[in-house]
């Protein structure tokens, strides 16, 4: 009996053809609108920008509607599987991408980019190293044949570690890299782009499933929001754009050096995860979601936050956003390579 092959939705296999376009939208506005679209940019608080984090919230929000922690029991069964991707992702990943970054910004680029600005790109790579995929990996786990269960507790795992680990690691990390950090901008995003949507999502997953039922939640009313975080993603994409537009049109080759480390990255992460997987003796469906995880990045956080900390303008925030332009066409190439290589 042959297993029915699976397929990855048009929406999300496109996703790279969705953020070039709006990234071209972006600075064609940037360019023709020019100083008269400055005044989104300083709608703030707390130095975080209104439309903004409606929109990331928008992004999130989905995404916390799935996790169960009721799951989280299950671990017991089989641990290997969730101490190799929190080794991964807590111990290993943030610091390869500082040193990659690191390497790339301040020597290999340094005939095109200022010390200063190496800083930012550089803080731009750390929140996106410090942050494990939390929503587009169960997309993975589910074109590499991966257990959905297994998935899910490992993402479980990552959301409330990330409620306790992501602003000490980053903080480290910008630390040595001689960026200034403003702790209370930094605590007021988890708050607003983690906290917030996790406990909003568990409200309405309990009070939907209690009153509904788990079969109507994840088969009626989950569909409905999926485009939901993707849209209000491209839309963020837009503004970013509009604003780094001069900045692009005058550096075209930025998009291509930015990505160059990234993608070096991801491979390398992928890989230390899966042979580490292998070490292990870990089932297939179990190894290949460890990869992914550890690959692919939470990058609606990472661009929340860069923004919070650097503004919409930034560097830092460019190098989030080009993080989410190279992620999909990776990702898809793992993808590949996991199922070439199934045991």
């Amino acid at each position: 009996m042959t297993s029915k092959k699976k397929h990855i939705g048009v929406f999300e296999k496109y996703l790279t053809l969705w953020v070039a376009l709006c990234i071209a939208g972006g600075i064609t506005i940037g360019h023709f609108a020019g100083s008269s679209i400055e005044f989104l940019s300083k709608l703030e608080i707390f130095k975080v920008n209104i439309p903004v984090a409606i929109l990331i919230w928008l992004m999130i929000y989905p995404m916390m509607l799935q996790v169960d922690f009721s799951s989280l029991k299950n671990v017991r069964k089989s641990p290997k599987g969730l101490i190799l991707t929190l080794i991964v992702n807590w111990l290993i990943k943030p610091f390869t991408m500082a040193f990659f970054a690191w390497i790339f910004f301040t020597k290999i680029y340094a005939a095109f980019i200022s010390p200063e600005q190496a800083g930012e790109y550089i803080a731009g790579a750390i929140l996106l190293g410090a942050a494990p995929c939390t929503a587009m990996v169960f997309v993975w786990s589910y074109l590499t044949n991966g257990d959905p269960n297994y998935t899910l507790v490992q993402v479980s795992i990552n959301d409330l570690i990330i409620l306790v680990a992501f602003i000490p690691i980053v903080g480290l990390l910008l630390g040595i890299t001689n960026i200034s950090i403003p702790y209370d901008t930094l605590v007021a995003s988890i708050i607003v782009f983690v906290v917030v949507p996790l406990m909003a999502g568990y409200i309405t997953h309990k009070i939907l499933v209690n009153k509904k039922g788990e079969d109507w939640f994840k088969n009626i009313f989950l569909p409905k929001f999926k485009p939901v975080s993707i849209i209000a993603l491209l839309i963020t994409l837009v503004l970013l754009f509009a604003f780094q537009g001069n900045t692009i049109i005058n550096k075209p080759l930025i998009i291509l050096l930015v990505a160059i480390p990234l993608v070096i990255q991801t491979y390398f992460i992928f890989f230390i995860t899966w042979f580490g997987g292998r070490k292990l003796k870990l089932p297939h469906a179990i190894c290949s979601p460890a990869a992914m995880i550890g690959a692919s990045n939470f990058f609606e956080l990472a661009v929340a936050v860069a923004i919070a900390l650097f503004g919409l303008q930034s560097p830092a925030a460019m190098v989030t956003v080009v993080g989410v332009l190279v992620e999909v066409p990776v990702m898809l190439s793992l993808v590949a390579l996991a199922n070439k290589w199934k045991y």
